[in-house]
């Protein structure tokens, strides 16, 4: 039976997984649910996945939401290159550290800052909280020189010497922020360069699930201060 999946590419985490199953050519009934919307409220989708979030797969009758999970299933049940997600223990572990970590660092602050600096000005017509938007944009920016740092610090990839999925996560998170104006690769080599193998490596896939937010980008500036 073939994977359904339902998901939003304004979404970091949707993005991750159209780019890996469209990257591994693993065939996919597309479910989207526009969040602008507001589809993912509905009584319908509700039954899916009660909390009301993308994404979400459903395979022979089972459904599953969260990303990381999704994408670790995935890795079980269908042929992927294993270093995509190591089966050799010490190099899994690797990827499940940044898988682990992504939730209070890297995601927390891109989201935090877009949501702030963007969708919510731009959703209840509020104006921005300078300050506020000053104290997330300091956080996100360190959080995002640790990535620049640490985790590119010796290797070409967050994990090692092979892109695996912690990549493709990491970088949809980081493409975020773009749509709010700030762009995270500025005075940063390191993640400069890791970003280009991502795209290229996952190419066409990866610049085709950022269409829209690369329309958005360029043609919306952000709300001013």
């Amino acid at each position: 039976m073939i994977l359904k999946f339902y998901y939003d590419l304004l979404s970091q985490p949707s993005r991750a997984i159209y780019i890996l199953l469209k990257t591994w050519n693993i065939p996919f009934e597309k479910k989207i649910i526009n969040l602008k919307n507001l589809d993912q409220y509905t009584p319908e989708f509700e039954r899916i996945n009660p909390y009301k979030k993308v994404p979400v797969i459903e395979h022979n009758g089972f459904n599953l939401a969260e990303s990381v999970g999704i994408t670790r299933y995935i890795c079980r049940e269908f042929k992927v290159d294993d270093h995509w997600y190591p089966s050799d223990s010490k190099k899994q572990a690797k990827v499940d550290e940044y898988l682990e970590w992504q939730h209070l660092n890297t995601r927390l602050h891109c989201a935090t800052y877009f949501l702030v600096k963007y969708l919510n000005p731009l959703m209840r017509g509020k104006p921005l909280n300078s300050e506020k938007v000053a104290e997330l944009e300091s956080r996100m920016s360190n959080c995002l020189d640790i990535i620049e740092n640490v985790w590119l610090k010796d290797k070409p990839f967050l994990t090692g010497n092979t892109i695996s999925v912690a990549d493709v996560f990491c970088a949809c998170e980081l493409e975020q922020p773009r749509m709010a104006g700030y762009d995270p690769k500025k005075g940063r080599p390191r993640l400069t360069a890791w970003m280009e193998k991502v795209v290229t490596e996952t190419s066409p896939h990866f610049q085709e699930a950022h269409k829209f937010l690369n329309q958005i980008a360029a043609q919306q500036p952000p709300p001013k201060l």
